[in-house]
């Protein structure tokens, strides 16, 4: 996972998915998590990955008409982000486009529905 976050670039986008998502159709890149959940995934990623500062940087699958978002998992997610910015909600198939084109997908064990986030890496500050 370390190799994969280094060798991103400005503008790279790795998917954060949820147990369920079809990661090995969507994308060529895939690294498992298992055990591991979305938030506590998040948690350790974000002190390596910058986040895009000139555009959205979290993207988050909308709910399919006729069925609801849990808050409670965006809630989640936020927290483990330190992120209170914007939050883009892109339809499911739209999502599954977007991923084909990320750098790659970590697979987590998180079994809450629409569970999945997409970052975008923004420019490493200067040390």
């Amino acid at each position: 996972m370390l190799k994969v976050l280094s060798e991103m670039g400005h503008g790279d986008e790795i998917v954060i998915s949820d147990a369920h998502f079809p990661a090995h159709t969507m994308n060529s890149r895939v690294l498992r998590a298992d055990g591991v959940g979305a938030a506590q995934l998040l948690e350790g990623i974000i002190p390596l990955l910058e986040l895009d500062s000139y555009a959205t940087p979290v993207v988050m699958m909308a709910a399919v008409e006729g069925d609801a978002l849990d808050p409670s998992v965006e809630e989640k997610y936020r927290r483990a982000l330190g992120y209170e910015g914007t939050i883009e909600r892109m339809e499911r198939f739209a999502f599954y486009e977007r991923a084909k084109e990320a750098y790659a997908v970590i697979v987590s064990s998180e079994t809450a529905k629409y569970g999945n986030i997409i970052l975008k890496k923004g420019v490493t500050p200067a040390c």
